[in-house]
């Protein structure tokens, strides 16, 4: 296979569907990839209570034969198991977000068409190494951390490549209704990642990450094949510009010199941009709230409910539906007001007081929780990307959407962190930290209205 991108002839309309439909599909298996974990945890430490019931009922005479400790994945078998459920997230997240900071830069070097298949296939070998565990009997916690350490770096191919191909090919018009059905994928992903993962939970756990890690590896391979970069296109009745990096002008200075060069350039230059800093605390505290849900609804609702691994895995699907309609709906208000951060604020007020309601309001929160994550991760980092002062450097995006996202990443790694500590003390804990998340970005993005 040549490593240029593939060479068509296509109208404008033609190239965007096209380039929408597959950076759907290709981040669609990465948050698929992503999910198994939170399906599995109420697996790895089981609740035998039920089991020893029914073994007393049968015959008083006979001892309990059941265990937490036999019923349970060692080492998740201890008392202190939501603590290291809660340090394979926190292993994920941290190295996720760590890396994010300097994936965009990496990302802005490379073409991304070769950068994003490799970030997919070595996002499906650790998936499936973290599955090979069930299949060959690991029980060493340095191993399963060193997975989501590793399998957390290579992710972060995926967004920055992502939003600069989906923002480069479309204007500001209509941006936040576009990006916000775009942005759907995140939920969609969720969602057909809890049914996968869960329809082997119960029988063979490994194979709750070793199919959805196959799948994203396959996407791997598409985006090699069919993905378009738009500096490479040639467009019918458009003329398509090949847009000048900043480096140009760094051209008398040795080859360390200008990548360090260039490296401070984008990066001082991204965060001077007025809105950069202000969204990106706020879509930490927002992002803090939505992954702590990402990660521990299933098995909060296992707890709480009394249902199995998999039921608990298909309910918890309606936060991600309410999700996918909080998007969407984020985008078109904001297109209509023209006010990005006025969107995110209102939304943001509301959704403090629903988390403290929830479960019984799994929809409705979905889509408080994610419509601000969806629209500050997408159309406005698409916006501040393509900032006229950027003079048309179209992979400049790649690092503000990096930074953006880096920074949120940050409290994605924090909110499942402190789940795991706080939910010893009792669910009721959890939650007033996740309505304090909500009103503190509410606070900083007020700041950017």
């Amino acid at each position: 296979f040549s490593l240029l991108p593939p060479c068509v002839v296509l109208s404008p309309s033609r190239y965007r569907a096209f380039t929408f439909s597959l950076t759907f599909l290709l981040y669609t298996s990465f948050h698929l990839s992503r999910k198994p974990i939170s399906i599995v945890k109420s697996e790895l430490h089981k609740n035998c209570s039920a089991l020893n019931e029914l073994s007393t009922a049968s015959s008083s005479q006979l001892p309990n034969l059941h265990t937490a400790a036999e019923c349970s994945w060692k080492p998740f078998d201890k008392s202190n198991y939501k603590q290291l459920l809660g340090a394979m997230d926190y292993s994920f997240l941290c190295a996720y977000a760590v890396g994010m900071f300097l994936s965009g830069i990496i990302g802005e070097r490379l073409p991304i068409r070769l950068y994003l298949t490799f970030g997919m296939l070595m996002s499906g070998l650790f998936t499936c190494l973290f599955g090979l565990g069930y299949i060959y009997s690991i029980h060493s916690l340095g191993f399963y951390i060193f997975v989501q350490v590793a399998n957390g770096l290579v992710q972060t191919t995926g967004w920055p490549s992502v939003v600069t191909c989906i923002g480069n090919w479309f204007g500001k018009g209509r941006r936040g209704l576009i990006m916000g059905i775009w942005n759907s994928h995140t939920s969609v992903g969720n969602i057909l990642g809890s049914l996968i993962a869960g329809y082997w939970v119960s029988s063979n756990w490994g194979l709750s990450f070793i199919v959805p890690g196959l799948i994203i590896a396959a996407m791997g391979i598409i985006c090699f094949l069919f993905l378009i970069e738009r500096e490479y296109c040639y467009v019918i009745g458009w003329r398509s510009e090949r847009l000048i990096p900043f480096n140009k002008f760094l051209f008398t200075m040795t080859t360390y010199q200008k990548a360090y060069g260039f490296y401070l350039l984008t990066v001082c230059f991204s965060f001077s941009l007025q809105g950069v800093i202000e969204f990106s605390l706020c879509l930490l505290f927002a992002k803090l709230v939505s992954y702590t849900f990402l990660f521990w609804l299933p098995l909060y609702i296992t707890k709480t409910a009394h249902l199995d691994a998999k039921k608990a895995g298909d309910l918890s699907t309606l936060f991600d539906v309410g999700g996918i309609v909080g998007g969407i709906l984020a985008g078109v208000i904001s297109d209509k007001l023209g006010k990005r951060a006025t969107t995110c604020a209102v939304m943001l007020l509301l959704a403090a007081p629903i988390v403290s309601l929830f479960p019984r309001m799994l929809l409705v929160c979905g889509g408080l929780v994610n419509g601000p994550y969806a629209l500050i991760t997408t159309a406005v980092a698409a916006d501040l990307g393509t900032h006229k002062s950027l003079k048309g450097n179209a992979r400049a995006l790649s690092t503000v959407t990096a930074i953006i996202d880096g920074t949120g990443s940050v409290g994605a790694a924090i909110g499942p962190l402190l789940a795991g500590v706080l939910s010893s003390q009792g669910w009721d804990q959890v939650f007033y930290m996740l309505m304090a998340a909500d009103f503190l970005a509410l606070l900083v993005g007020a700041d950017a209205c």
